[in-house]
């Protein structure tokens, strides 16, 4: 199981997460599941837009490292500019969890380092994998463990295809 947190918060932000969905199945992946989309509160730097963001469970025969480089391209051709480190994007593509393994390289650490402290990864993450274990707890124990001061900005809307125009 391979876990891929989408966030986004510049243009149509339902549109861009859309984009990037279909940009992966026309690289190959395959998406079998999709969490519903939460508008969230930008976190480190707070002077921007709210965010949208979802989960997507993928299958795939690429290593974690051309997976990074498939979403790395995805996010550079839905004009991703990275200016600052938590600055606002297009779209942002991120591997949470890649079939059990931990990955520690330069570019790649898997299970993703900080999920567990991110409510708006976890809501998602626990909508469509409640049971899946990271750390050594579940992803549904991790967000029930976050101050409800970190959960409250962590809006469930609706299936992103109900929000596409």
């Amino acid at each position: 199981m391979i876990y891929i947190a989408l966030g986004a918060n510049i243009g149509e932000r339902a549109t861009q997460l859309s984009a990037a969905i279909d940009e992966m199945e026309r690289t190959g992946l395959t998406v079998t599941k999709q969490s519903s989309v939460y508008e969230t509160a930008p976190v480190g730097y707070t002077e921007q837009p709210s965010f949208y963001n979802m989960v997507v469970e993928v299958e795939t025969r690429q290593s974690p490292d051309e997976l990074l480089d498939i979403l790395q391209q995805i996010e550079h051709r839905l004009g991703r500019e990275r200016l600052f480190k938590n600055g606002p994007r297009t779209i942002d593509l991120d591997i949470l969890f890649y079939n059990e393994e931990d990955i520690q390289s330069e570019y790649l650490t898997v299970p993703h380092p900080r999920m567990q402290e991110r409510a708006f990864v976890l809501a998602p993450l626990a909508e469509i994998a409640p049971q899946l274990i990271v750390h050594g707890r579940t992803v549904e124990s991790w967000l029930e463990r976050l101050p409800m001061t970190d959960r409250q900005d962590v809006i469930r809307l609706q299936l992103l295809s109900n929000l596409v125009k």
